[in-house]
């Protein structure tokens, strides 16, 4: 398996699984919503974006050019969560699951554009 082909798996598991949390608000999720100022409803719509990136990424491999612009829509919700934390004051454990899928988008679409390997 190529290292985008593995990058792609974790981040469609990654992505469907918080995206679908987001959608359903199970567990932590409406506190982390108010927490970032965010009705239960405008998470919900960030939960089906990351759903529809994971899906994206998911058919990536047969249609290329859906993969990309999933990861680049994904980073783009990615940089919009970091700059949430930062201004909620959050401190860096709370940055970090942002700041770590972000590096992985970006290290899939670097992969991608680098030809896959």
């Amino acid at each position: 398996m190529s290292a985008s082909a593995a990058l792609a798996c974790l981040i469609v598991l990654t992505f469907a699984l918080l995206g679908v949390a987001k959608i359903l608000a199970l567990g932590p999720m409406p506190e982390l919503a108010a927490h970032g100022g965010f009705t239960t409803a405008s998470y919900r719509m960030i939960g089906a974006l990351e759903l529809a990136g994971a899906i994206g990424v998911a058919i990536g491999p047969v249609l290329p050019l859906f993969g990309e612009l999933a990861g680049l829509g994904l980073l783009m919700l990615l940089a919009g969560a970091v700059i949430t934390h930062v201004r909620k004051g959050d401190r860096l454990p709370k940055l970090v699951p942002a700041m770590v899928c972000a590096a992985l988008v970006a290290w899939y679409l670097l992969l991608l554009a680098g030809g896959g390997s």
